[in-house]
């Protein structure tokens, strides 16, 4: 279980709250639940809302540099206004539902580095807004994208980075502003190649995978071959042996360049 304390510090004596999650670990599609306490201070306080959500920390590139940007991708109110009496507790309890296209932050149970989403707590009082610190939830890859990532180990590929850029794919079911790309460097039988960048684009039904090739300099210019996006049904994907799928693909891209 895992929680921070926020100060609701809106005049002298404010109320606290404290969030509460249930458990830690989530994936897409699931929900994350807890329990937001309301902690009331030396006097009466008049709550207008009260909402939590999911937040992630994205890479936004403009004007020749790049910055992080704090964003949130999906939020759910808990309730009408109430009043919280001096020293009493107001509990509310939630259920946030986890997007599908949820960046994953665990990976062979270690947290990929560069991720940082968490569920987020907002309290409304007296035309003031305190946003609370992000607790931080474990985001595990839902089947049909573990399979996809076992697939990278068998081959070879070892874990470089991860890191969610805002933008869009083309010709993905991408909906929400921004995406993930989770970087492996190649393992020396591939010889011409540097490293993959790996993106899971999924809702309820399938998840669309995109796969980039970074070669390493001087072996092949770019190329469509250096790109690939196929789909995954979330129900069958246990009918493909993905990692032969993706070293066929790669022999395929290293005979055409010669590299292999």
């Amino acid at each position: 279980m895992g929680f921070k304390k926020l100060l609701a510090s809106m005049g002298a004596g404010g109320a606290s709250v404290e969030t509460v999650l249930t458990e830690e670990n989530v994936v897409p599609g699931g929900v994350v639940q807890g329990e937001v306490r309301i902690q009331g201070g030396s006097v009466a306080q008049q709550v207008e809302s009260l909402s939590v959500g999911l937040q992630a920390r994205v890479e936004v590139e403009g004007n020749d540099q790049e910055t992080k940007q704090d964003i949130e991708f999906t939020k759910q109110r808990l309730g009408g206004a109430f009043e919280v009496q001096s020293g009493a507790v107001h509990a509310v309890q939630f259920s946030l539902e986890v997007p599908w296209e949820t960046p994953v932050t665990m990976f062979l149970g270690r947290h990929l580095t560069g991720m940082n989403v968490g569920v987020t707590t907002e309290l409304e009082i007296a035309r003031a807004v305190d946003s609370g610190d992000l607790d931080p939830v474990n985001v595990h890859p839902i089947p049909a994208q573990q399979a996809i990532l076992d697939a990278f180990g068998s081959l070879g590929f070892s874990f470089k980075s991860a890191d969610l850029e805002r933008g869009h794919i083309r010709g993905t079911r991408q909906q929400l502003p921004f995406y993930q790309e989770i970087e492996f460097f190649a393992p020396q039988q591939y010889r011409g190649l540097n490293q993959i960048e790996l993106t899971f684009v999924t809702d309820d039904r399938a998840m669309d995978v995109v796969l980039e090739m970074d070669k390493k300099p001087g072996l092949f210019t770019e190329g469509s071959d250096s790109y690939r996006a196929f789909t995954v049904g979330l129900a069958d994907y246990q009918d493909t042996d993905w990692a032969a799928y993706l070293n066929q693909w790669l022999a395929d891209v290293g005979g055409k360049r010669n590299w292999l």
